[in-house]
């Protein structure tokens, strides 16, 4: 486990950033990749088979970035409705090349049976700087609740709202980084004025279903479909994983909406989100996004079933 030294390099230890501690971490942030080039090319190339709506604009200036989402082209109002979500967290790669990934080979197979609703890239501003925040220093998926500090998850939140009542599923897609451990929970403590307390990546691919609508079939037909494709993480020698108690192998819980995290904002029956751990020696950037494409046909495939 790779740890930065302490204290953090920004702000005083015990000490909440203020806004010139926001600014100084805004100014180490370097754009590392193009969300034009990586994800708004891809959603160019779907818009034949998909309808493409843009669902919001964020303004970091001198930086502008237009929100997409996509739906399947025959939707029909008598049917349920899947949300896919990607890039809550832009670091997170293969959550938003997942999400892509899925509507370019897999969401026809879907076409009649129920409505697809994608938000590949969540977080453009900091895909391009592979980062968990936006550009206030704001973690997004924190802040889906009304009134919540980021723009990036209030634009998501008025896209659905119109659908609410009428998602059978929603599965968000994460991972799980070495960086978690050596950057950003450490950035977090400092943020937050807080000490930093050490913890354990884990090694593999695992869900966080909802403590307040547990669902074990559901995430145990994920856990299933997608040991197929990469490892499962196991538990610590705590019996957690990242903190929590694991309910079932791979799986743990929290309160998805106590917490304003993305999978707690639709109401949904069936609710999820993975981590895929992309810096494991036993697993690729191509396993990694066919990880989350498997967890997505698995999750859907379940909930029509059991509808």
């Amino acid at each position: 486990m790779t740890t930065l030294p302490s204290p953090y390099p920004i702000g005083t230890p015990g000490v909440p950033w203020g806004d010139a501690e926001r600014a100084q971490w805004l100014s180490r942030q370097v754009r590392r990749r193009s969300y034009q080039q990586d994800v708004v090319g891809a959603v160019e190339r779907l818009s034949v088979r998909f309808d493409v709506e843009e669902y919001g604009q964020l303004h970091y200036p001198p930086d502008q970035y237009a929100l997409f989402a996509l739906r399947s082209r025959n939707w029909r109002e008598a049917l349920p409705i899947a949300l896919i979500t990607g890039g809550v967290h832009g670091y997170e790669t293969s959550g938003v090349h997942g999400a892509l990934q899925f509507l370019d080979q897999r969401a026809e197979a879907y076409a009649n049976r129920i409505n697809l609703l994608v938000a590949p890239c969540v977080s453009p501003w900091a895909y391009e700087r592979i980062h968990r925040w936006n550009a206030n220093a704001v973690d997004p998926n924190r802040s889906f609740r009304e009134g919540g500090p980021a723009e990036e998850s209030a634009a998501l939140m008025r896209l659905i709202a119109p659908l609410r009542g009428r998602f059978l599923l929603h599965i968000d897609l994460h991972e799980t980084t070495d960086t978690d451990e050596s950057e950003f929970r450490p950035a977090l403590a400092a943020r937050d004025g807080k000490p930093f307390e050490p913890g354990v990546i884990p090694d593999g691919f695992y869900l966080v279903d909802d403590s307040e609508n547990p669902q074990p079939a559901f995430q145990q037909a994920i856990i299933d479909a997608v040991r197929k494709v990469t490892h499962i993480a196991p538990a610590d020698a705590n019996g957690q994983i990242i903190g929590s108690n694991v309910v079932s192998p791979g799986v743990i819980q929290w309160p998805l909406r106590q917490l304003a995290l993305c999978a707690g904002m639709t109401g949904a029956r069936y609710t999820t989100t993975t981590e895929v751990y992309p810096d494991s020696p036993r697993a690729t950037p191509e396993q990694c996004n066919a990880a989350q494409v498997t967890a997505v046909c698995a999750a859907i495939e379940f909930a029509l079933g059991a509808k």
